[in-house]
């Protein structure tokens, strides 16, 4: 695969589709069974409570995972991403409910850099706060 965006085609601003991602309780569990992390913060809600958080929490990684697919989707070939990295700033909290919780994410290209490379910003919000900083993307397009 190769990207699908071109480099010419693209400004400093230019924004990515922003995307809603679910994650429920069966979601985490999927994830853990998938990564062997079976942290009990994760899929406990007694134990996430008495260790100081407001119930199960989302991986970070799983979050992180979520968020890089607004930018696989937009080039069109996840070879594409060259670097990648964030900051955990907040979990995202997951009830146990029907609903769960989303994480909406959002991206645009901050910087164009040399050889056919972008840098995209990436912002993760879930129930109105930050969960991801310092989220950026290097990406090589066509």
């Amino acid at each position: 695969m190769t990207a699908k965006i071109a480099y010419d085609d693209v400004e400093v601003g230019t924004e990515l589709p922003a995307q809603t991602f679910p994650v429920t309780r069966a979601t985490l569990v999927q994830y853990a069974g998938a990564s062997g992390d079976f942290n009990p913060i994760h899929w406990n809600e007694k134990f996430a409570v008495e260790v100081g958080l407001p119930d199960v929490i989302a991986h970070g990684m799983f979050t992180m995972a979520e968020a890089i697919r607004v930018v696989t989707d937009w080039v069109g070939d996840p070879g594409a991403v060259v670097e990648y990295g964030v900051r955990f700033t907040k979990p995202v909290v997951v009830p146990n409910d029907d609903k769960g919780a989303t994480v909406e994410v959002s991206g645009k290209v901050a910087v164009k850099l040399d050889d056919n490379t972008v840098r995209i910003d990436l912002t993760a919000m879930s129930a109105g706060q930050k969960v991801l900083g310092m989220s950026r993307a290097v990406v090589r397009l066509a």
